[in-house]
């Protein structure tokens, strides 16, 4: 396990977790902001004097809505918690999805989204689930490209015109945000330099200040994220879920940094993907399999615990001698991101893995369930670090009960990478098949 130490940090708002199981609407709700979900097929994207609405055709049917209160100029007024989370706590609201039409991102935009993360289950819903990438797809194919490549083609032009839409807020940031990430082959998660070709050549290929490459912290790609790190290429390092490894993902940061040779290292960034919920779903399995009435009333508790903890290594990492020689040259932190945001026990609070974690210098990507009960109910109040010491009790208790935290993190981290594998196998199935139903290839 990495060493956290105790330190000493400011606590603007109590938020217990203990008491994290309260009403889903505990915070009141901005005046005439709303968002919901329709039930409607097809692609295309609406914007009214009225409302702002982002429609698209997702594998479920279902369409997030973003409506907010216009003036009679048709401009916004009414902020929403999105932009209150960037503007008074220092936390960055990302989406985690992404599909055609892309600029269906816009009204999201418009709301407080400040960057955008994807990952092979994601193009694998969008791709499969939609008839938008046909056209680009039917060129590809018919220009002698094989089903690979033509994945990587659609994948390819999504994350640019993404990136296009972001990179005002990139600009204003300074390259502080306004992120849109893209994610080397599962494939490589075990191949050292076959994910530091891939990275060089997907940063190549994108060409977009702003893009995110995003590696999975195996083991096999710590080291990868170090060499990247050196190229002078931003990278998001995803599928983190223990601190040990958490830790390593750090020192492979401030290693690339260190390795780079370059003067100016303020245009290299890069954000760790903390991964929460799945952490809750593993632990409260084995807490239910014990059964004691300690154990069951720690269901709930261990990932936000895991979190708080991580972001204590965080601020113990950047900060002293080695950090701040980098501080001179430019570097800018490792942000932590949290990732798995959606609560998927639905007895849980629906913010329950956002309105804990909130905090400066970090960023929140959440799918459309959790971003529309952030935007409708969630907390604006700085919580990450407003009780340690609880997180740390929970997290030695579940030790005691027996909890591996370093067999949980090699676990997920397995269910992670073979996820998102089949994921991307599915995908590049489904593309043989639309070639094939558009005879574009022989059967």
């Amino acid at each position: 396990m990495a060493t956290i130490s105790k330190l000493s940090t400011p606590t603007p708002t109590f938020f217990s977790l203990s008491s994290s199981f309260n009403s889903r609407s505990s915070s009141p709700r901005l005046p005439k902001v709303s968002v919901d979900f329709w039930n409607k097929g097809g692609f295309g994207s609406k914007l009214s004097s009225s409302s702002l609405s982002v429609r698209s055709n997702r594998s479920s049917g279902v369409c997030l809505v973003v409506r907010s209160s216009v003036s009679g100029n048709g401009s916004p007024t009414k902020k929403t918690t999105l932009h209150d989370l960037y503007e008074k706590e220092g936390q960055s609201p990302w989406y985690d999805n992404l599909c055609r039409p892309v600029t269906d991102l816009l009204p999201l935009i418009a709301s407080g989204v400040r960057g955008v993360t994807s990952n092979p289950a994601i193009f694998q819903k969008a791709i499969s689930s939609s008839n938008a990438y046909n056209d680009q797809f039917r060129e590809l194919v018919q220009s002698g490209k094989d089903i690979e490549s033509a994945y990587w083609e659609l994948v390819i032009k999504d994350i640019q015109d993404a990136c296009k839409l972001f990179e005002p807020i990139y600009d204003q940031t300074d390259g502080g945000d306004g992120y849109v990430s893209v994610e080397v082959s599962p494939r490589l998660a075990d191949d050292t330099q076959g994910t530091i070709e891939a990275a060089k050549w997907l940063h190549k290929v994108v060409d977009r200040p702003n893009v995110y490459i995003k590696i999975p912290a195996t083991a096999p790609c710590v080291p990868s994220i170090k060499e990247v790190i050196a190229q002078g290429i931003s990278v998001n390092v995803t599928l983190i879920f223990s601190l040990a490894r958490y830790e390593d993902v750090i020192d492979a940061y401030l290693d690339g940094l260190e390795a780079s040779g370059l003067s100016d290292l303020s245009r290299v960034t890069s954000v760790a993907s903390f991964f929460v919920s799945r952490v809750d779903t593993m632990i409260d399995k084995m807490l239910e399999k014990i059964g004691t009435p300690e154990a069951l009333d720690l269901r709930g508790k261990a990932a936000v615990a895991q979190a708080a903890l991580a972001y204590q290594l965080y601020q113990k990492k950047f900060s002293g001698p080695r950090w701040e020689a980098l501080v001179q040259k430019g570097a800018k932190k490792q942000r932590l991101l949290w990732a798995s945001t959606s609560v998927k026990n639905p007895a849980y609070p629906d913010t329950l893995y956002v309105d804990p974690l909130v905090g400066p210098d970090t960023v929140s990507t959440m799918p459309d369930q959790a971003l529309q009960a952030f935007i409708d109910h969630g907390i604006v109040s700085r919580t990450i670090d407003s009780n340690v010491s609880e997180a740390e009790g929970i997290y030695s208790a579940l030790e005691k009960l027996g909890i591996d935290w370093g067999h949980v993190g090699s676990q997920l981290e397995l269910e992670g990478v073979d996820a998102f594998k089949k994921s991307f196998d599915s995908l590049l199935d489904t593309l043989q098949e639309k070639a094939n139903s558009l005879k574009l290839v022989s059967p």
